[in-house]
């Protein structure tokens, strides 16, 4: 267990930790609120969690995927650096996988009360009951909506798709619910809760009363940007229209000197500066979209304006379904037109 270290009142981004904890650590980064860190099997190789010291048992936001080797992490660092005391209080930011995935173990198995909002308790649990083998017809039809690579689609096609349930727990019934405007007392503080949205629908942040802390998910990252992503789900889904209403609204809350404790890379200051930063990307991107689509184009031939980069391998399904976000948020306010091509394909065009 490392010793917490202070932050410095700035204008500026700046983090007060150089290096992360590793596997088997907890670093305090305040009193009584530890950092730890679960593996994640991708370009984006780690989760933060947040344990908060309640006394006599440990509420913990956010859990990682649900894996052999991450519930084994859990148990060194309950068994070890977390002195043994049960784990009596789950917060669940949102529903994503890497966050909601071991929700259901600490319930079942720890006997742990899990808190969060509607929205992510009923699309975790539907998920988890929705396995699929191959592809089923909507999301074919959605690929082909977005113009996916003809070899990509013939790949994927024929694979077993990513399935909820291979990373989640299964959530038994019963959670507390988060609200938005709620007070609620986590680990001896008081935590205002506002919800985020665009990257996770009602997507909560706890905003420590005392104005020292802001338990962020991944609706407050330093120096990445979440994935904004529109599914076979909800196809005319606008989640960057949801994401820019949020980061506005949550500018009121933002203080320089707040530490941000975020769903992944290192806790930060400097939040006013950083939604600021989050809503000009986004409309500098749908800048140079527009311009882009001078030319008619598919959203899947949309990545250069939008990332600025190539795009390969495993970044291929994020940028797509975020690629969608982008050209719907043009359409639905009336930028663009679209128009359906041979191969069920949508062509996008600026007015």
């Amino acid at each position: 267990m490392t010793a917490s270290l202070k932050t410095k009142p700035t204008g500026v981004i700046s983090t007060p930790f150089e290096t992360p904890p590793t596997v088997n650590e907890v670093t305090e980064v305040a009193e009584g609120v530890f950092w730890a860190r679960m593996p994640l099997p991708m370009a984006l190789d780690h989760v933060n969690v947040f344990i908060l010291d309640e006394g006599d048992s440990w509420a913990v936001v956010d859990t990682g995927f649900d894996t052999a080797k991450t519930r084994r992490l859990w148990q060194d660092l309950l068994d070890g650096p977390l002195a043994g005391k049960p784990v009596g209080r789950v917060i669940v930011t949102h529903h994503h996988p890497d966050h909601i995935g071991l929700a259901g173990w600490f319930q079942t198995e720890h006997g742990a009360q899990l808190l969060t909002t509607r929205t992510a308790w009923l699309m975790a649990r539907m998920l988890v009951l929705d396995e699929q083998e191959r592809p089923n017809a909507e999301t074919l039809a959605f690929w082909k909506s977005a113009g996916m690579d003809p070899d990509v689609y013939t790949q994927r096609e024929s694979e077993r798709p990513f399935n909820f349930k291979d990373v989640v727990s299964p959530l038994p019934l019963g959670f507390k619910r988060l609200v938005q405007g709620q007070r609620i007392e986590i680990g001896g503080r008081l935590w205002d809760v506002h919800m985020g949205n665009g990257h996770a629908p009602e997507h909560a942040t706890l905003w420590d009363v005392s104005g020292e802390l802001v338990i962020g998910g991944d609706q407050l990252l330093s120096t990445i940007s979440p994935n904004l992503g529109v599914y076979a789900t909800e196809p005319e889904a606008d989640p960057v229209a949801d994401w820019l209403e949020a980061c506005e609204r949550l500018q009121s809350l933002a203080t320089p000197t707040q530490l941000i404790l975020p769903g992944h890379k290192l806790p930060f200051t400097g939040i006013p500066t950083r939604l600021r930063q989050m809503i000009s990307n986004h409309h500098n991107a749908l800048t140079r979209l527009e311009a882009f689509l001078a030319t008619p184009r598919t959203a899947a031939e949309c990545f250069q304006p939008l990332f600025k980069r190539d795009i390969k391998g495993g970044e291929y399904g994020l940028a797509l379904v975020e690629a969608v976000a982008h050209v719907n948020h043009l359409f639905l306010l009336g930028k663009v037109t679209r128009t359906r091509r041979e191969d069920g394909a949508w062509v996008y065009q600026m007015r």
